[in-house]
């Protein structure tokens, strides 16, 4: 495919076609007033912003997710053992049962809530170019050379104030472990006001 710069404001050398060593790659590809990212494509009228971003994960968050379940679990197993020892004061053998059955189901839930909190303080943060749509798609990739994102966050603006302009790079792909331990979006302080409706990053 034929390589056209935007004119104007975006005039500088284009990205390098392939970051060096990528692990997984991804075709961006600008043409017929399309955005193809990979198999998706996204209409050059749809998208609402991009920008690039550092994506990090949410360590503070992790370590207090496992202090409550961590904290929940002990009160349980605790819990279970001043019940089964009462109870069961006649029959030594079925309460002992029962408290090892408690502090072995307890020991394997911290361990799985202590596993769930390393994946998360260990995930790294990411730099990553983000498309948004006027709808609730968002696109994002990322490359080992920040300066190749911001140079394309050039290139498809271009490409929205020229839709004939076509271009084509290669960039890797996210890859991350869950979306749901990462910030995403903008951070927004608010200050005074009643009523507010929102979500905080």
């Amino acid at each position: 495919m034929e390589t056209q710069q935007p004119p104007g404001q975006w005039d500088f050398p284009p990205p390098p076609a392939t970051p060096p060593q990528a692990m997984t790659n991804v075709e961006l590809r600008v043409g017929k007033r399309l955005l193809w990212v990979d198999g998706a494509a996204y209409p050059l009228r749809n998208i609402a912003r991009v920008y690039t971003f550092t994506l990090h994960p949410k360590r503070k968050e992790a370590v207090l997710r496992f202090l409550k379940h961590a904290g929940i679990t002990l009160a349980v197993a605790i819990g279970l053992s001043i019940i089964g020892s009462v109870t069961f004061m006649a029959s030594r053998s079925a309460g002992s049962g029962l408290l090892t059955f408690v502090w072995l189901g307890s020991g394997a839930a911290l361990i799985y809530f202590l596993v769930d909190m390393l994946s998360v303080l260990t995930a790294q943060s990411h730099y990553v170019l983000a498309i948004e749509t006027a709808g609730p798609s968002t696109a994002m990739v990322t490359s080992r050379n920040p300066q190749h994102l911001d140079q394309l966050v050039g290139y498809v603006a271009g490409a929205l104030e020229n839709p004939d302009t076509e271009f084509q790079v290669t960039v890797e792909r996210l890859t991350i472990s869950s979306p749901a331990n990462y910030y995403f979006g903008d951070n927004v302080n608010m200050y005074g006001g009643s009523g507010n409706v929102g979500i905080a990053a």
